[in-house]
């Protein structure tokens, strides 16, 4: 074997060679989960994931291997958290989740993804006395990806605003201001609009999304759809 493999990790012994092909299922097992803190029994491309990388997180593993834990890091700088394992694994869902939705009334409880709960987990986190609890990187990670306590996002106002508190209400603040401009409800899926208090909402997402779960809909949510003209939110009504 050629000890320089462009893309690859130098191989310069049997061990190099072993943490090679383990690191190529990693990236496998990463490609599908979004994350390196698999459970012990994981596998991928017929390889024990899992347990080499619970190996390798033990105190001193890679003392004299740091390129190793270079190139695991590549992969996922949270490979090694200083929290739960398990938390990461809920977190890397729910992040890979809001960063194509980011709506989180859409992460409820009852979302299942890779045999987890994650929106029981989210409602959880979002918890005043468990939030709290979490590290400051836990905090960070979650607050980077629009996460919230429950408490602050329940909060009164100081002073009066005009401007749409929650997620569905930023939405619908969105694409009643869409529809005044463009004087259409046709709104390409990447469309973002910019409301007057600098926020964006993903408005092509979030029509895409609520409209996928309409039947999920309360009734005051569809009549605020319908006010502003759109078809599917009076079907079947």
């Amino acid at each position: 074997m050629s000890p320089s493999n462009p893309g690859r990790f130098m191989v310069w012994s049997p061990a190099d060679e072993r943490f090679q092909e383990s690191l190529e299922a990693a990236k496998a097992y990463y490609d599908q989960h979004w994350t390196l803190c698999a459970p012990r029994p994981a596998t991928a491309l017929d390889k024990p994931v899992g347990q080499w990388l619970s190996n390798l997180r033990r105190p001193g593993a890679l003392a004299e291997h740091p390129e190793w834990e270079t190139a695991l890091k590549a992969i996922d700088e949270d490979w090694n958290p200083v929290w739960p394992p398990e938390w990461q694994r809920h977190y890397a869902v729910v992040r890979e989740m809001l960063a194509e939705e980011s709506i989180l009334s859409y992460v409820e409880p009852g979302v299942t993804v890779h045999g987890m709960d994650i929106g029981k987990w989210l409602a959880r986190q979002r918890k005043p006395e468990v939030w709290t609890a979490l590290s400051d990187g836990q905090r960070g990670r979650l607050e980077a990806i629009g996460v919230v306590p429950m408490a602050a996002e329940l909060e009164a106002p100081t002073k009066p605003s005009t401007s749409p508190v929650g997620a569905f209400e930023r939405g619908v603040a969105a694409l009643a201001q869409y529809k005044a401009r463009e004087g259409s409800l046709k709104v390409p899926r990447a469309h973002v609009e910019r409301l007057e208090d600098g926020s964006e909402v993903k408005l092509g997402v979030f029509l895409s999304n609520t409209k996928t779960r309409r039947a999920k809909l309360t009734p005051d949510k569809l009549a605020a759809f319908a006010t502003l003209g759109l078809e599917w939110a009076t079907a079947g009504a």
